[in-house]
């Protein structure tokens, strides 16, 4: 029974459950996800937050429980975890052609912003403008990380006096990340395990606190997607659906990489650039951050596509343009593109384009056959203690990830070095300002995202016109 109303089957809500209240139509969820690609701020967290404050409690289209395990699943992936949780939620909703649109759309809207963006850079240099622009939303983009922070954690590990054992988990995340620098991949996997002990020796002091909460108290109507809307049958296992997901998803890379081939041939910078955010999409876990390294490792000592400072420049531009971090690969590939020429000294601008959209599709097309073919698996999962509590020690572990990633934006904009030693240098007070003015319009004034950031954006840029910052 499917959950988009382009089919003609009946809800398959049970009566209690708001019954009256119309499904999703493909069009409005395909409107909402345009929207979200150009207001997905902040990064991961930023862009969590936004996702769970619009499906989860504004439109009430998926609730708690189903948000979070999405989510779980997305976490433990390599890959964007934000563009992955909007594929599968747009999967869920309204089957194959709802996960790609809610997929591509996360995406779209920053990769044409950012070539853009690129061009400014590559041909005109640094911009007063810009600067300004972006030193206006950088605060802002802290205050959206401060409050996913504070939205996720107290929905999803409860309160701390009862369920502690959540908050020993998110706790040692955070130390394990910060202050051991240890790798995201472990911390997840010491959370995995940690959860599939506690399910066997003492469920109960973890379950309830990770990510399975009630309705609000009664405050929230019934979701759409609620937590016992039977799984719809497009969500279901079927060998024979993930076998064609495979196959399809092999085709989408193979050809591509055929034509690279046959045109540039293994040497050309367009091949090398497929084959190698291939690489960095399939052996790279946790997130944007856990990426970077490897590609800033590999873009600029092995292969010279840019500079140290070029991708310090470019990973400024991802963190300030929405859509997710990892977005930055359209830079590194637009910036090597034309750095190598690949179409000749007259074409610099499309061969640069071409190649952030080559570094762009090879990046992110491992991401849809993930959740495309993992998602019916996932969805047979819930209710399965075994399965979701190693899952729910995983969310959190991902608020300890999401503290640390809080406190690296603050100290980015206080601290523009990023550098620990820069905790001893004269912080920047005025953008710590207007981290605090953001987080006050957020949290106490109630001001929607794209108002913080619009009203962020002007500020700085005004500021940076009347040489005060």
């Amino acid at each position: 029974m499917s959950l988009s109303t382009t089919d003609t089957n009946t809800n398959t809500r049970p009566e209690s459950a708001s019954e009256n209240r119309p499904a999703v139509t493909f069009y409005e969820a395909l409107r909402f996800w345009l929207q979200l690609g150009f207001i997905s701020f902040g990064g991961p967290a930023g862009q969590i937050a936004i996702m769970h404050r619009e499906l989860v409690e504004k439109r009430r289209w998926v609730s708690e429980k189903r948000f979070l395990h999405a989510l779980n699943f997305c976490m433990v992936l390599p890959g964007p975890e934000a563009q992955q949780l909007a594929t599968y939620l747009g999967w869920l909703m309204h089957r194959t052609r709802g996960g790609v649109v809610a997929g591509v759309l996360f995406v779209l809207p920053s990769l044409v912003l950012l070539i853009a963006l690129s061009w400014v850079y590559m041909a005109f240099g640094q911009q007063p403008v810009v600067a300004g622009i972006f030193y206006g939303i950088k605060p802002a983009v802290a205050a959206i990380v401060l409050h996913a922070l504070h939205r996720i954690a107290s929905k999803s590990l409860g309160n701390p006096l009862a369920m502690p054992v959540p908050w020993a988990i998110a706790g040692m995340s955070f130390i394990a990340i910060w202050a051991l620098e240890l790798p995201f991949p472990l911390v997840v996997l010491s959370a995995m395990a940690l959860g599939a002990v506690l399910a066997r020796v003492a469920p109960a002091r973890l379950m309830r606190g990770a990510g399975q909460v009630a309705k609000g108290g009664g405050t929230h109507s019934a979701a759409l997607i609620d937590d016992d809307t039977p799984t719809p049958p497009h969500a279901t296992f079927k060998m024979s659906r993930l076998v064609t997901v495979l196959v399809v998803g092999a085709v989408l890379w193979l050809l591509p990489m055929v034509a690279l081939l046959s045109s540039f041939g293994w040497s050309g910078t367009l091949t090398q650039i497929g084959w190698f955010f291939t690489k960095a999409a399939l052996l790279t876990f946790g997130g944007a951050y856990a990426v970077l390294p490897y590609v800033n490792q590999a873009a600029v000592e092995h292969y010279q596509w840019l500079s140290t400072a070029q991708m310090m420049d470019g990973l400024a531009l991802g963190e300030t343009t929405p859509g997710p971090l990892i977005i930055v690969v359209a830079f590194v590939g637009f910036v090597g593109g034309w750095a190598k020429q690949v179409f000749g000294p007259d074409a610099l601008f499309l061969g640069a384009a071409l190649a952030a959209c080559v570094a762009t599709w090879f990046t992110f097309l491992p991401s849809f056959i993930f959740i495309l073919a993992g998602g019916p698996y996932v969805e047979s999962t819930r209710g399965n203690l075994k399965l979701t509590a190693p899952l729910a020690a995983v969310t959190a572990a991902v608020v300890g990830v999401i503290a640390n990633l809080a406190l690296f934006f603050i100290a980015a904009v206080a601290f523009p070095a990023q550098t620990r030693q820069a905790f001893l240098t004269q912080p920047d007070w005025l953008a710590l300002a207007l981290v605090v003015a953001a987080t006050f319009a957020l949290w106490r004034l109630k001001w929607g995202v794209i108002s913080v950031i619009a009203a962020s954006a002007a500020i700085g840029l005004s500021l940076r016109l009347l040489g005060l910052a």
